[in-house]
């Protein structure tokens, strides 16, 4: 098994557990993530973490390592219920990633947008899941729930 290979095996197990103090140690310092939802870097990618974490409900997560020439792919599956509608979703992610020094520099999920959203929020994501406009308030008014999540936690404040 490669380092890289370890470094997901780590990160993906502590995903199954919710331990996201874990999952934060995988990244680099200068980590960026990027998915459907979010564009985040550095602390904001822990912060995201702790905050999908704790929010859990309902949580399982399978996952498959594979590599795609010289880069590692997992794919991944989440089964949870959105804490914000109640709604069951089964979630299916296909992840690449770089590294720098052993930790993951660079996470990129990607999954079907309209289908997710069709099951966490419902109608609504049924007939407007498929809209740019409807995507990018989605990924606003998550952007706006961890702000207001890291302004709460002081470990991911700056230091000043």
């Amino acid at each position: 098994m490669s380092s890289e290979e370890a470094t997901l095996n780590t990160f993906y197990q502590a995903f199954q557990k919710l331990d996201y103090k874990t999952m934060a140690s995988c990244y680099h310092k200068d980590a960026e993530f990027g998915d459907e939802v979010f564009d985040l870097q550095n602390k904001e990618i822990h912060a995201m973490w702790h905050m999908l974490c704790e929010k859990a409900k309902d949580f399982k997560l399978t996952y498959v390592i594979s590599q795609n020439g010289s880069q590692p792919i997992v794919t991944w599956q989440a089964n949870y219920t959105f804490s914000q509608t109640g709604r069951s979703v089964e979630n299916i992610i296909t992840a690449s990633f770089k590294f720098k020094d052993g930790k993951i520099i660079n996470h990129k999920d990607s999954f079907d947008f309209w289908r997710w959203s069709r099951q966490a929020l419902g109608m609504s994501g049924l007939l407007l899941g498929w809209s740019a406009v409807f995507k990018n308030k989605v990924k606003s008014t998550a952007k706006m729930r961890l702000d207001k999540f890291i302004e709460r936690q002081e470990q991911y404040q700056a230091k000043s």
